[in-house]
């Protein structure tokens, strides 16, 4: 084994680097080094040292379930979750480095998490079309209105389901392909790329808000690395910003009772998926075109909509009873 002198901030500091490899997100990264500084305080308490003391060789099991007993008593499972993660890498890193015999990590019980439902839109399945509809006819009441924008951001997450992140990302060079045959290359989770089909429809609302932008700038041409969606200053159109956007879009659109709790962007993705499903797309498609990592999201999905649940209840036969009681006259 190495050396076991190691002490846990280094280490910690030293993983958090190795992290930039991964391309992951800023806001995971902090989330991460976060976690690892919190429990890593809690466990030096029960060693009777400080954090700076704190060595590798010293976190046993033991040592990190009390630490994580601390830290999940005030915390929802999916802090604690997220946490346990964190701390399951790091450890496994600090194993590589040889700084630890094993992973400890087998001694910290999990909390088990309910499976998290969809969130479409609400409703009997239209809220998406009155959307787009009031949008294009400009219902969004704004300083410096700018419909054929509103629309193509809409639009964008309804046909593809991308992410927020997914949706500031696209530049002019991400869309390609001859007319017709579209597709739009997608940078998701992990720096993984995916490519998502566009139909005719959505190409000429892109074209439309190109050319409004255009004129718009008084503008000659774009370059393929410009970003696709910006605010109304040609500026790149940030997360702030796409999120009070499309809250706006959902108020003048009258369905702002239909977005779930908890969802903003997020509702369109979900709403894209779930249709989907109702249409009889299959898990692995879903996985494929939402850019999940796992099968295990699009079942999800499909499960929400219940089709062969449905099916097999209409087979009831009270339902032929029932039928046979209704009056002539009746509704």
């Amino acid at each position: 084994m190495g050396d076991r002198g190691t002490l846990v901030p280094e280490a910690a500091a030293e993983y958090i680097a190795s992290l930039r490899t991964k391309k992951l997100s800023p806001h995971t990264v902090a989330a991460y080094e976060r976690d690892l500084q919190l429990i890593s305080r809690l466990a030096a308490a029960h060693a009777g040292v400080t954090v700076e003391e704190l060595a590798v060789a010293e976190v046993g099991g033991r040592l990190i379930r009390a630490a994580f007993a601390d830290f999940a008593e005030p915390r929802s499972p999916a802090s604690v979750n997220r946490a346990w993660s964190a701390w399951n890498q790091f450890l496994t890193f600090c194993v590589a480095e040889g700084w630890l015999e094993g992973n400890p990590m087998a001694a910290v019980p999990r909390p088990k998490q309910p499976a998290k439902a969809p969130k479409p839109l609400l409703g009997d399945g239209s809220a998406s079309a009155t959307l787009l509809r009031r949008i294009a006819d400009g219902a969004r009441e704004a300083r410096d209105p700018w419909v054929e924008r509103d629309l193509v951001v809409l639009a964008l997450a309804l046909v593809t389901g991308m992410r927020s992140a997914e949706l500031l990302g696209v530049t002019l060079g991400s869309v390609g392909g001859s007319p017709g045959d579209r597709r739009v290359q997608v940078v998701g989770k992990g720096g993984k790329t995916r490519s998502l089909p566009i139909e005719p429809p959505i190409e000429y609302l892109i074209d439309d808000y190109l050319r409004s932008r255009l004129e718009r700038f008084g503008l000659e041409s774009l370059p393929r690395s410009a970003p696709l969606l910006v605010d109304t200053r040609n500026r790149p159109l940030q997360r702030g910003g796409l999120q009070y956007l499309v809250r706006q879009c959902y108020r003048y659109a009258g369905i702002s009772d239909r977005v779930q709790r908890g969802t903003l962007v997020h509702a369109l993705r979900h709403e894209f998926a779930t249709r989907l499903a109702e249409r009889g797309a299959t898990a692995h498609e879903l996985m494929e075109l939402l850019g999940h990592s796992s099968i295990v999201t699009g079942q999800a999905y499909i499960a929400s909509t219940a089709r062969e649940v449905r099916q097999a209840a209409r087979g009831n036969p009270a339902y032929g009873v029932l039928d046979g009681l209704r009056s002539p006259g009746g509704p």
